[in-house]
């Protein structure tokens, strides 16, 4: 498999603006969680993670987790969208990991057990809509009568639609199909789609004999940002907040990584999914990082005793969610305030 994906420059200010994203395995998944080694630390720890070039790939490259927890066993799981992560959750079959803030949102909205506690990046150049050169599509508005490829109830999903309300068009006017990233490709270079609103890799590849028509980045200005999110079983969090905590704490380190020696970053992300170095470099320069204390901040997940930005960021997600039938009825408040929770986030460190 490719490199991965996520990107975008002034999206914290867009964050701001914004207020106003298988193998599911089953419940007979080895290394549930259910028992603890002695040190009170799960014998199991199951971790969901996509192929997007953020600390998720540093993170599990460096084996720093199974180094902070020497009694259990960590287990990565690789998923396609955050489509499957949920399916994966529902399941048991996870107990934390890498989804985006549409699927994450459709979860908490439809009552699945986990909280958002970390946002691995947000979105921007790396998910893009793009469109044959051929095809005479410049603006979202020419999609119209097109055909569009799209994993549904995906982040790319989410912001296809948001996309088409800002330029006018209806979804129902458009042929909107459910695709993952390489069925996606597999069409288009068939010619069976027009355009595909996808994400790195497979986008890199759409961008060699195609136009990018609007990015994540450009929809987050626009009010509808999206982000990849860390999450967690509540059950899971309730029984071992410690792994939590170390869990993030690994997480913050590949960031602090990045930030203070990009090259050893790109170098690990390279090595995790058989990328060129540069190629690495380049697709993690797409993503908006963030460590622990601004994630702690109003402006992200908060501190765990005052919601932050965020929940409202969700809370637009859920109602556009509802406004497109993907999801039955708005959920209370009280119901996003409480999938946030930033209490785990390692802000002393």
């Amino acid at each position: 498999m490719n490199p991965l994906p996520r990107r975008l420059a002034g999206v914290a200010v867009a964050l701001v603006t914004a207020l106003g994203l298988a193998a599911c395995g089953s419940n007979s998944d080895s290394g549930s969680a259910g028992s603890s080694s002695g040190s009170g630390a799960p014998e199991t720890m199951r971790i969901a993670f996509q192929t997007i070039p953020n600390g998720a790939p540093i993170v599990k490259q460096k084996k720093w987790l199974e180094q902070a927890l020497p009694n259990t066993k960590i287990e990565w799981k690789s998923f396609n969208s955050g489509a499957e992560v949920n399916q994966a959750m529902s399941a048991q079959a996870i107990d934390a990991g890498l989804i985006g803030s549409s699927p994450a949102t459709n979860g908490i909205a439809t009552g699945l057990p986990y909280k958002v506690v970390w946002i691995y990046d947000v979105l921007g150049e790396n998910e893009a809509l793009v469109a044959k050169k051929d095809s005479g599509i410049k603006t979202a508005a020419d999609l119209k009568g097109r055909t569009v490829g799209t994993p549904f109830g995906s982040t790319t999903h989410y912001s296809l639609l948001a996309a088409l309300a800002d330029a006018g068009v209806k979804a129902s006017d458009v042929k909107i199909l459910d695709m993952q990233p390489q069925d996606a490709l597999a069409a288009w270079q068939s010619g069976n789609i027009d355009a595909a609103y996808v994400w790195v890799p497979v986008l890199a590849e759409m961008r060699k004999d195609g136009n990018v028509i609007i990015t994540s980045g450009d929809m987050a200005k626009k009010g509808a940002l999206t982000a990849d999110l860390g999450i967690v079983s509540t059950e899971f969090a309730d029984k071992y907040p410690d792994a939590v905590k170390a869990w993030l704490k690994a997480e913050n380190r590949a960031v602090e990584l990045y930030r203070s020696d990009p090259k050893a970053a790109a170098a690990a992300v390279a090595a995790e999914y058989s990328l060129s170095p540069a190629d690495a470099a380049s697709q993690m320069k797409e993503l908006v990082w963030l460590d622990a204390k601004e994630q702690a901040s109003a402006d992200y997940l908060g501190d765990g005793k005052t919601d932050g930005a965020f929940v409202d960021v969700m809370k637009k997600t859920a109602k556009y969610l509802v406004d497109q039938k993907a999801i039955d009825q708005q959920p209370a408040d009280q119901t996003i305030a409480d999938g946030v929770d930033g209490s785990y986030l390692p802000t002393g460190s």
